[in-house]
C-alpha cells in the first residue's frame, strides 16, 4: 500500500469542473437551441418560369431569420463552436471583423447570450449598417482600411481578454454539414415533394466560404448528382484562386457586393467541394437584385442578384441541352438594408454601372412571372 500511495502522490490533479463554467455554458447552449427551435425553418420560395421549360427555380429565403439574413445561421454556429470548445466565458467580450450582416447577426446572438459584442468595421461603413449593429446590442470599432479589420479584431481581443470569433477561419468547421438542421439538410427536406427533388444545380455566393463548404460536403456525403456552383463577384480572389488552384491569389480592392467576395481566398473556402464557378459583374448583380425585387414584390440584396445571374446562365445552358430539372439558390438578405446604395439611382450611377443592358438580358434569359 505504501508503494501505491507513493505512486499516486506523483499524480498532478487540477479540477476545474466545479467553477460554475459548465452550468453557464450549458445554459447558453440551451438558449441557442431554443432560438433554433423558434426559428423553425426558412421558406422555400418558388419562382415561376415558363411552364414548358420544365425547370423549377427555388429561393431559400434566409432573410426571414430573426437577424435578417443567411448570416444568422453562421452566427449561431460560431457561438456554439466557441462554447463547446471552452473558448467563451461569462462577461468575455466577443469581437468580429465585419461591417455587414455577419456583425448584425452576431450582435443579435451575443445579446441573447448576454455577452458584450464589438464589430470591427472600416471607416466609411454606411450609417444604416452601423445602426443595425448597434440596435442589435453591438458596439462598433472603426479602422481606417478594410484590410486592417482582422488584425485589429485580434489585437482588441488580446487587449480586452476577449474572443475573436474569426468568421473567415471558423465558418466551415463550425457548421454541422451532416445534420443539426444545416441549410443543406433543410433545403433537401423541403424539396422532397417537388417535381425534381434533387436539383441539377445549387448556386451560392462565397463570403467566408462556409455555405459552399456545407452544401458541397453534404452533396458528396449523400452521393447526390447535384452540382454546386459558386457565383463570385468582381474584386474577389475566390474565382481566380479556384480556377488556378492557387489559394495565395489576392486582389487589390474589396468587393462592392456586400456579404460576398473577398480580396483573398479565406481559410473557410473549400475549393474541392465546388464543382463550378461563375464570375458575375457587379452591374449584373445589382440589375438582377432590382429585377427580382420587382417580380417578388419585395426588395432583395445584391448578393441574391449575383446568385440570380449565375442561375440565369445555368438555366440557359440546361435549355440548350434540352434538360429538365430544378435549380436552388439563396435569397440571402432583404434589400431594405441597401436603400441608400443598390436601390439609389444616384449612388449606382456614381459607381459607373449601367444596369439597363443586364436587365434586358435577364428578362430574356430568365423571364420570371410576377408573384
Amino acid at each position: 500500500m505504501d508503494d501505491e500511495a507513493t505512486l499516486l502522490a506523483q499524480l498532478e490533479d487540477i479540477d476545474r469542473s466545479d467553477d460554475g463554467l459548465g452550468a453557464w455554458v450549458a445554459e447558453r447552449i440551451h438558449r441557442l437551441e431554443a432560438d433554433d427551435r423558434r426559428s423553425a425553418d426558412t421558406h422555400l420560395v418558388t419562382v415561376d418560369l415558363p411552364a414548358d421549360w420544365d425547370i423549377q427555380l427555388y429561393l431559400k429565403d434566409e432573410s426571414s431569420h430573426a437577424s435578417g439574413s443567411l448570416k444568422h445561421r453562421l452566427a449561431r454556429s460560431l457561438f456554439l463552436f466557441a462554447l463547446v470548445n471552452g473558448w467563451l466565458r461569462p462577461g468575455m467580450p466577443v469581437i468580429e471583423a465585419s461591417s455587414g450582416s455577419t456583425a448584425v447577426s452576431e450582435a443579435h446572438v451575443a445579446r441573447m447570450l448576454e455577452v458584450p459584442f464589438i464589430a470591427v468595421i472600416p471607416r466609411g461603413t454606411s450609417s444604416r449598417k452601423i445602426s443595425l449593429i448597434e440596435s442589435a446590442g453591438g458596439r462598433c470599432h472603426v479602422v481606417d482600411r478594410a484590410e486592417l479589420m482582422s488584425r485589429e479584431a485580434q489585437r482588441l481581443a488580446d487587449e480586452l481578454g476577449g474572443l475573436f470569433l474569426d468568421q473567415f477561419t471558423h465558418a466551415e468547421r463550425a457548421t454541422d454539414w451532416r445534420g443539426n438542421n444545416s441549410i443543406a439538410v433543410s433545403a433537401f427536406g423541403q424539396l422532397e415533394l417537388e417535381p425534381h427533388p434533387v436539383p441539377r444545380w445549387i448556386v451560392v455566393g462565397a463570403g467566408t466560404g462556409g455555405t459552399s463548404a456545407t452544401f458541397g460536403r453534404y452533396l458528396r456525403y449523400r452521393r447526390l448528382s447535384t452540382g454546386l456552383c459558386v457565383a463570385d463577384v468582381e474584386n474577389s480572389a475566390f474565382f481566380e484562386g479556384w480556377v488556378h488552384e492557387d489559394p495565395s491569389r489576392t486582389t487589390a480592392a474589396g468587393s462592392r457586393i456586400e456579404g460576398i467576395g473577398r480580396p483573398q481566398m479565406e481559410p473557410s473556402f473549400v475549393p474541392g467541394a465546388v464543382d463550378r464557378m461563375i464570375r458575375v459583374p457587379d452591374a449584373a448583380s445589382v440589375a438582377a437584385a432590382r429585377y427580382l425585387s420587382e417580380r417578388l414584390g419585395r426588395r432583395v440584396g445584391a448578393s441574391t442578384g449575383t446568385n440570380l445571374v449565375a442561375v440565369a446562365h445555368l438555366v440557359t445552358q440546361m435549355r440548350e441541352r434540352g434538360e429538365s430539372g430544378s435549380v436552388l439558390t439563396l435569397l440571402c438578405d432583404a434589400g431594405d438594408r441597401y436603400t441608400d446604395t443598390y436601390f439609389d439611382d444616384d449612388w449606382v450611377a456614381a459607381q459607373g454601372w449601367d444596369l439597363g443592358p443586364w436587365r434586358a438580358v435577364l428578362e430574356r434569359k430568365l423571364p420570371i412571372g410576377n408573384h
